[in-house]
């Protein structure tokens, strides 16, 4: 795993992160290294997963949890997963 993608991550490229995302997402092999260098770097992190039915306020929920911890200024980051729903065919927000 390239260091300079490590140190662009630390930085907080999206461009960066994106990749890295798409590394572990499609990539075993590249991926699991990634992860593994990246872990020591996670320090206190939050990992928060929201589900409910269509109409249930995931959004507005998630809307008021990234407004509470952007006033104590911390960074956030959402990542929005939607496998197929019945519903909606797997629209991400709608």
């Amino acid at each position: 795993v390239s260091s300079d993608l490590i140190q662009s991550i630390r930085a907080q490229s999206k461009l960066a992160i994106s990749k890295a995302i798409s590394l572990i997402e499609n990539n075993g092999e590249e991926g699991h290294p990634l992860l593994s260098d990246l872990f020591q770097y996670t320090g206190n992190a939050y990992r928060i997963g929201i589900t409910g039915p269509p109409g249930a306020g995931k959004s507005s929920l998630t809307d008021n949890l990234i407004s509470a911890y952007r006033l104590q200024d911390k960074t956030v980051a959402v990542i929005a997963v939607d496998p197929t729903s019945p519903f909606s065919g797997g629209a991400v927000l709608g």
